[in-house]
């Protein structure tokens, strides 16, 4: 039996609504990728449409059922299982993996279940959210609050993890709008017993659907947008935690405190935490160095590989940070962790040699990102305390300024890469730094010194993080200003890297506050107390024929290693230093200056930003004098509708221009609080409204319309009667 015109329109919308269903699910699906270890999302995904399709075909259950199963199969067989579908192997090896399974289940050892069957249960749950969805969308035609639930679990992710749910966002706007606009108006069909055919009576509701989407859409782009005005939550939720700041990093992508893995995304603010982490016994005060990294993304730091750890050999380090040219002196110390620390990576300051510990405990040293991790099977890879020998070093200046070797070709290739898109004003300001500096040193002095005389400030509240067209230097050094040790010692790193230089990122511990030695503290030796507080982050220079040389941009700290002067040389120039460094202490403009001529040399870009400015604002007053209309205009509706409606009355005097009238005044009565109820006959509520009105012109407009549709009578008299009874109605009504 052929399908009829109205079933054929219910099939359109049904599969539209549940297409609609799907995209939303998928929107579900995206995160898994990026936030969990699970693979061959497109399989799952594909799954998930065919089980939709399934669902929409409204097959007989058993089919149904047969069909889904029959693809779960084939979808475990393609990922997992290596012999042929259906054979004796095949059942065999699937049976192997049921039992082992339903065991580790048994013993609750959730751990041990494999990859199979997780995936058999993931396509489970996939199978029963499509019959879900089929059930919200098409039969009950409940959207909202899974539109609801999805844009609450795309934020959540947005806001704690690092997956970005931007474009996620405007996806699922769009189809919800889309879902939400068809929904209803397929709910009008069924209400009021319409029929609508032919292409003009489709665009009449396809029309203003997709210019309601696409205003909402362009207001939502050209609108301007604040800044993140509430400081991160994740920084003060972890914060809360005895181990805030350890474990895989941030969450998020911003910089919380205390040491994390993860430095893709620096920026924002974070709440101090005083959560002791290590206590070191040493002689004195110095950094505690753990790892560099050495791709700037624009937005953090990434390291350009993984680390290939090397087993040490009786405890013995050698990371070669700097050059036997360079003077040391011989020291030892010992570091003790906090029980709750759970840290798998060695603290160590300059000039590591060697470290023991515990028995059983296996040392791995990463030569290129200087990291030392610990192999302790019995601990989980976790040392408790372990003694340091190192050689502290001293640089020399003179030799510094003296150096003008070349970079090997793999320091350059490693340590002077910056992203594509840096701004050009960022190289700009650097050129402008060290235009007066002719050495190496010089030019790396000047950089490390500008941040303390241009009025950068210290700050770890209301820090901003860049937006997606934003980088991360650019934005501290030329709109901020204020940040902490990761916006300076980032800054610092980049701009040397644009003027040839190569440095890299730093990070690890200051070196803490002194504390009463407890009684077995090593004698000759001060204890210092490091906290979640004293993370932090700094600058390695290369050198030639020396090595790598910290640096500390950062206001309010000092370098952690020495720098002298050779003594025959600073006996003849000590008149002509001490003149120097007066005059230096006394010019704070010097480097102010450089700001000025920064000013003057890029008129074109405060230019850029003015029109960008204005044109936002431009587009904003005009999207604002739109929406005024169209609120303006909606308000009025019922009055302009019914101007038009008298208008075609007027013009074209047939039975559907009568029939869209009379629904006209039935829509507008209802909205002046005079709806027709559940049940009742079109005479009983022309009657009721007479009794409003106290007239009888509704009861003598519903006879002619029940003639003029059942009888088919249009003479021209009877036309003026039902005319006039019309717009008498709408004229009350409108009162």
């Amino acid at each position: 039996m052929p399908m009829s015109s109205s079933n054929k329109r219910q099939l359109v919308f049904r599969m539209i609504i549940y297409l609609c269903g799907f995209l939303l699910l998928w929107e579900w699906l995206r995160p898994l990728e990026t936030l969990t270890d699970t693979g061959s999302m497109s399989a799952f995904v594909i799954y998930t449409g065919f089980c939709f399709v399934i669902s929409v075909l409204d097959m007989k259950w058993w089919l149904s059922i047969l069909l889904k199963f029959g693809g779960l199969l084939f979808v475990l067989d393609g990922l997992f299982i290596s012999e042929t579908m259906f054979t004796k192997g095949w059942f065999y090896l699937l049976y192997l993996h049921m039992q082992y399974n339903v065991e580790m289940i048994a013993s609750q050892n959730w751990i041990e279940i494999t990859p199979l069957f997780r995936s058999l249960l993931f396509l489970v749950l996939l199978w029963l959210m499509s019959y879900l969805m089929y059930y919200w969308f098409v039969i009950s035609k409940r959207i909202f609050l899974f539109v609801l639930l999805t844009f609450i679990y795309l934020t959540v992710l947005d806001t704690f993890t690092t997956y970005e749910a931007d474009m996620a966002i405007v996806r699922a706007f769009t189809v919800s709008l889309i879902a939400l606009g068809i929904s209803n108006f397929y709910k009008e069909l069924g209400r009021e017993a319409m029929t609508f055919t032919g292409l003009k009576r489709v665009s009449a509701w396809v029309l203003p659907l997709v210019a309601v989407i696409l205003f909402s859409g362009v207001v939502g782009f050209a609108a301007p947008k604040l800044d993140p005005q509430w400081p991160d939550p994740v920084p003060y939720l972890t914060s809360t935690s005895p181990d805030a700041g350890f474990g895989e990093g941030g969450i998020g992508g911003v910089q919380k405190v205390g040491y994390g893995e993860d430095d893709s995304r620096l920026g924002g603010s974070f709440v101090q935490d005083d959560t002791l982490v290590f206590q070191a016994q040493v002689e004195e005060k110095h950094y505690w160095r753990i790892e560099t990294k050495d791709i700037y993304t624009g937005k953090g730091w990434e390291r350009s590989g993984e680390p290939e750890y090397n087993l040490t050999s009786d405890g013995s380090v050698d990371l070669s940070t700097f050059e036997r040219s360079v003077d040391t002196e011989p020291l030892e110390g010992m570091v003790t962790f906090q029980s709750n620390a759970f840290f798998s990576k060695l603290v160590y300051p300059y000039g590591i040699k060697q470290v023991n510990g515990e028995e059983e405990v296996n040392y791995l040293v990463d030569d290129k990102f200087g990291s030392i991790a610990v192999e302790a099977p019995e601990q989980q890879g976790i040392v408790d305390q372990y003694q340091i020998s190192y050689d502290n070093p001293s640089f020399s200046i003179d030799q510094l300024n003296e150096i003008d070797g070349e970079d090997p070709e793999e320091i350059k290739e490693s340590y002077l890469q910056l992203p594509d898109d840096l701004p050009n004003r960022v190289g700009n300001l650097a050129s402008q730094i060290v235009s007066d500096e002719e050495t190496r040193y010089e030019q790396v002095k000047a950089v490390e010194q500008y941040f303390n005389r241009n009025g950068y400030v210290y700050q770890t509240e209301d820090v901003a993080v860049p937006g997606r067209n934003q980088d991360y230097v650019d934005q501290f050094l030329f709109e901020t200003q204020a940040g902490y040790c990761d916006n300076y010692s980032t800054s610092m790193t980049v701009m040397l890297r644009t003027l040839g230089i190569p440095a890299r990122w730093v990070k690890g511990f200051t070196g803490g506050e002194l504390a009463a030695s407890p009684e077995d503290s090593i004698e000759g030796l001060n204890t210092y107390k490091v906290t979640n507080s004293n993370a932090h982050s700094w600058v390695e220079v290369y050198f030639p024929e020396v090595g790598w040389v910290p640096f500390e941009p950062t206001q309010g700290f000092s370098n952690p290693v020495d720098f002298y002067r050779d003594v025959s040389q600073q006996e003849d120039s000590t008149d002509t230093d001490e003149a120097a460094e007066q005059e230096e202490q006394e010019r704070p403009g010097n480097q102010q200056e450089v700001g000025a001529e920064e000013e003057e040399t890029t008129p074109a870009s405060n230019n850029n930003a003015n029109l960008s400015d204005n044109w936002s604002w431009t587009a904003v007053g005009a999207a604002l004098i739109v929406v005024a209309a169209g609120l303006l205009a909606f308000i009025m509706r019922y009055r302009w509708m019914a101007v038009w409606m008298s208008r075609k009355f007027h013009h074209k005097p047939n039975q559907q221009v009568y029939q869209e009238a009379y629904l006209f005044l039935l829509k507008l009565l209802s909205h002046k609080g005079m709806g027709r109820q559940d049940g009742q006959t079109l005479r009983e509520y022309a009657i009721q409204v007479d009794r409003r009105f106290g007239s009888q012109d509704m009861l003598r407009l519903t006879h002619q319309y029940e003639r003029m549709l059942y009888r088919k009578e249009t003479d021209s008299i009877q036309w003026r009667k039902i005319t006039e009874l019309w717009e008498n109605l709408i004229k009350r009504a409108l009162s």
